[in-house]
């Protein structure tokens, strides 16, 4: 990113004896999918100092030292009495060991999912941990008596949320959320920033579709002022139109024509990882997730949501040479109750070896189900490569379910040429010329043949382009996203035509075999093109299946100017 500010801690009264301590890092701090779009994150705790103190979530070990002395300059460690984990992983769990030897008269309060990882994470804390249960209370004082609430999904199993009715805030840890960062603590002018938070929905939430439904539910019982959340802005102008957009959005997920099982188990995180970026490809391809914890599932929830689904994924860690005894289970169930015409995917993460999915391969091609993409493995931690490859695999997987759909469709129907559709032929009559839009962000680049685009504006020059939601470049071309229009001759078109029409496997170079140099701003430039344009995504609308981006140009140049430009002429509005 551009802004390279060091990390701090924002420190900043947001109620009655309630102070936010923002944990800020301006540059992508991880390789999830989550922070693709490199907005930088804030993560946030909260102090409520009432006649007893508490303190909600401590950030996690990247910015255990700089929050500790921001939380030493306010308050004395010594004076709290309660440290609530709304979420517990091994990343907060480094930053509460380290609280904890400043102040070890607190008591931990957690979920009892919670209390298991913390027992298992630091076992020295069985002592001072405290589980609660649904709508139970903590009295602080002065009106501030915290209702937690449960809202385990299978992404946070340990997850609850907390009410404080004194202020009317809830703290809602990874709900409502966002990955940006900066100096605005509440969300004025939150319209700015839905599509921040419709990215963040997209990415976390929609594979939990169901359970955030349900968890709206229960939320509503709770008159809430504030939404005190775990990332970027705190949502208090907008509540009410974001409430109902994660409404919106939970059903529209659930009304998909087609859905997908994702099971999965995790051991240090790696393999959550990697469904979380296959989860993203199939949903922004328009197929809903199921996504399942195998280590939280019931076999009943198992077997129903493979029943229901269309295709199925298994993800597993390899742990000692083998797959944990939970997605063993799955894979029983799954082989005893799928049928063969559901489409499979394997996929997993290891440290030294990964048998765990030559396993889940091997069972299931034994069984005689076809996969919708090669197995995936990954050893250690994920790379922003490898997410790419997991996304363009989870993509692949929804388009081969779209297709067979098409296919079995096609067999039930009468197809006669007195039935096409007028308005179709009419709109297949625009005219569009051929381009090559490319873009690099790192060590991923991708690549698409585009006939929609159009000059929009003289000042600043720009253009539109359309970009449809399944394409692997699409998670390139978010704002502020440089990309380039490489533009194509005619007669000098077909051979890159040919090239990038051709299907690529997850995580394929498109480049292999074209000549390319780099453009200022970092994008692919094909030797062999027209010419180019060096542009960057000013914004982008929602348009159905496709993406309306409106780039500004930068720069540009005519590289062969004795030719024309190559158009396309369709028969059809249906289809390219």
């Amino acid at each position: 990113m551009a802004n390279l500010k060091p990390r701090d801690v924002q420190v900043y009264p947001i109620a009655a004896e309630t102070t936010a301590l923002r944990s800020r890092s301006w540059t992508r701090l991880k390789f999830e999918i989550e922070y693709g779009l490199q907005r930088g994150t804030t993560a946030n705790t909260y102090l409520i100092r009432a006649d007893k103190f508490a303190l909600l979530d401590p950030p996690g070990e990247t910015f255990t030292e700089l929050f500790l002395k921001a939380l030493q300059e306010r308050v004395d460690p010594g004076t709290l009495d309660y440290i609530i984990m709304s979420r517990v992983n091994p990343n907060r769990c480094a930053t509460l060991k380290a609280l904890l030897a400043i102040a070890p008269q607190a008591t931990v309060i957690t979920s009892n999912p919670g209390a298991i990882v913390l027992k298992e994470t630091l076992p020295d804390l069985a002592q001072i941990i405290r589980t609660v249960k649904g709508d139970e209370e903590l009295d602080l004082g002065q009106g501030h008596i915290l209702t937690f609430i449960p809202t385990s999904n299978p992404r946070w199993p340990t997850s609850v949320c907390t009410y404080d009715p004194a202020t009317q805030i809830l703290f809602s840890d990874k709900l409502f959320g966002a990955h940006i960062c900066g100096d605005q603590v509440f969300d004025e002018g939150f319209q700015s920033i839905q599509d921040d938070r419709k990215y963040y929905y997209d990415c976390l939430m929609a594979p939990n579709a169901r359970q955030v439904e349900t968890t709206l539910d229960k939320l509503a019982e709770y008159p809430a002022q504030i939404y005190a959340t775990g990332h970027g802005p705190l949502v208090k102008y907008g509540l009410a139109e974001l409430t109902q957009s994660y409404r919106t959005w939970s059903q529209a997920q659930k009304e998909q024509e087609l859905a997908v099982a994702l099971l999965y188990a995790s051991a240090y995180g790696n393999t959550t990882t990697l469904a979380q970026a296959i989860a993203r490809g199939i949903t922004k391809s328009g197929v809903c997730v199921e996504a399942i914890n195998c280590e939280a599932a019931t076999p009943e929830d198992i077997q129903i949501a493979v029943a229901k689904a269309d295709g199925f994924i298994i993800g597993s860690p390899t742990l000692g040479g083998h797959a944990p005894t939970q997605v063993q289970t799955a894979l029983g169930i799954v082989i005893a109750n799928a049928t063969k015409l559901k489409l499979a995917g394997v996929f997993g993460s290891y440290g030294w070896s990964g048998e765990a999915i030559d396993l889940l391969e091997s069972k299931l091609k034994d069984a005689g189900f076809q996969f919708g993409f090669d197995p995936i493995r990954v050893k250690f931690k994920p790379t922003a490569a490898t997410l790419q490859e997991c996304e363009e695999a989870g993509t692949d997987f929804a388009q081969a379910l779209k297709k067979a759909k098409k296919v079995r469709q096609s067999r039930q129907k009468v197809s006669l040429e007195s039935q096409v559709d007028p308005t179709a032929q009419a709109v297949g009559r625009i005219v569009g010329s051929l381009c090559i839009v490319t873009a690099q962000q790192e060590e991923v680049s991708s690549a698409m043949l585009a006939s929609w685009v159009t000059q929009a504006t003289f000042n600043p020059p720009g253009l539109t382009i359309s970009v449809a939601k399944d394409r692997a470049i699409e998670s390139l071309m978010n704002r502020g996203s440089a990309f380039a229009v490489n533009i194509l001759g005619e007669g000098n078109h077909l051979g890159l035509m040919k090239h990038f029409l051709k299907p690529f496997n997850p995580g394929e170079d498109r480049f292999a075999g074209i000549e390319t140099q780099a453009a200022q701003n970092g994008s692919p430039i094909l030797k062999e093109a027209l010419a180019y344009l060096e542009c960057r995504v000013e914004n982008r609308m929602d348009c159905g299946d496709h993406w309306l981006l409106y780039g500004v140009v930068d720069a540009g140049e005519v590289l062969d100017s004795s030719n024309l430009t190559a158009v396309h002429r369709r028969k059809s509005g249906n289809h390219y």
